[in-house]
């Protein structure tokens, strides 16, 4: 377990790109892997309170990385969606993460590659799995 925490540290304060907090990148990361969100089902996938997530989905807002409009399904929800800057900040932050861990698995052996190559296909998979099982 600390293997994978040092791990996902290492590979998570790799991307600067924007300066953003860990919330702020993790919503991002959603909205640019999902697609656009109603704001109370975004603070419910990312675990935090309705009020945090309107005052993070604020200062995403203002730095041009969301923008928010009415739900036309329900004129009272507010709809969430990634802007063509928060996409670019979303893949640059994503690519400084692909490099961070390509950098970490060519300086192991070729037997540890090869293993790693394995595992974290088949980890990615598990997780999928469970999700769509939920």
């Amino acid at each position: 377990m600390i293997a994978v925490e040092r791990m996902v540290r290492h590979v998570r304060h790799s991307a600067t790109t924007g300066g953003l907090s860990t919330a702020a990148s993790s919503a991002l990361a959603r909205l640019g892997r999902e697609g656009p969100h109603r704001l109370t089902d975004l603070a419910r996938a990312e675990g935090v309170s309705q009020p945090n997530m309107t005052q993070l989905v604020t200062r995403m807002e203002r730095a041009g990385l969301v923008r928010r409009s009415t739900d036309s399904t329900d004129g009272r929800g507010v709809l969430v969606a990634v802007t063509e800057t928060g996409l670019d900040v979303f893949r640059e932050r994503r690519a400084e993460r692909t490099r961070a861990l390509v950098q970490l698995i060519e300086e192991l052996t070729e037997p540890e590659q090869h293993a790693v190559k394995v595992a974290l296909p088949a980890l990615a998979r598990v997780i999928q799995d469970r999700q769509e099982r939920s």
